[in-house]
């Protein structure tokens, strides 16, 4: 059985990777480890809305981790809208590297070279990326996901960048499809 196709439907959006967590600030790897904001990571998503309004959004979509969904809220709560969750946008499972420093490891990971013990494969993460964030596209534009430094690592894969750029936390990016066949996806950060 053959995997879908990497192919994100050609609709521009929003992504916001969450505010900074204790763990980022340590370069520590989170994945499903639920690690609230801190307080630089709070007044990011406070900055982020205010960046965010008067952009067209009316669909707000969010991880169910709390660091995810906290700045969702925030956001959210600026924009007046309310927040959806899909469980398809948590991060990546790190299995046993998970609160371990980010070292030579992730690299190989994003590779495709080394999957951790209990973790998901760099493959398998962006087949879930790719689907989620289709899924999500099929909802009211403008859209905002707000979501995960490893999802759209994987995500800017599969829109033709390169995923070894290490997305800002609590920045909004706007994501704009391609103007022709072949071509990669336009990608902004807006701070």
């Amino acid at each position: 059985m053959s995997n879908p196709p990497l192919t994100v439907h050609p609709v521009a959006f929003w992504f916001l990777r969450h505010g900074e967590t204790d763990w980022n600030a340590q370069d520590l790897a989170q994945g499903n480890v639920d690690v609230p904001l801190n307080q630089t990571g709070q007044a990011q998503a406070r900055s982020a809305a205010l960046l965010l309004r008067e952009r067209g959004i009316r669909s707000v979509i969010s991880s169910p981790l709390s660091r995810a969904k906290d700045t969702a809220d925030i956001v959210a709560a600026q924009l007046g809208l309310p927040v959806q969750t899909d469980d398809a946008l948590r991060e990546v499972a790190f299995g046993v590297q998970e609160g371990k420093p980010m070292s030579a490891w992730f690299a190989a990971w994003v590779d495709g070279q080394f999957t951790p013990d209990g973790g998901e494969s760099f493959a398998a993460l962006t087949q879930r990326a790719v689907a989620v964030i289709n899924r999500c596209l099929q909802r009211p534009p403008v859209v905002l996901v707000v979501g995960h430094g490893g999802v759209f690592r994987a995500l800017r894969g599969a829109m033709g960048q390169d995923r070894t750029v290490r997305t800002r936390n609590g920045v909004p990016v706007w994501c704009e499809p391609p103007a022709g066949a072949g071509k990669a996806w336009g990608i902004t950060y807006v701070d």
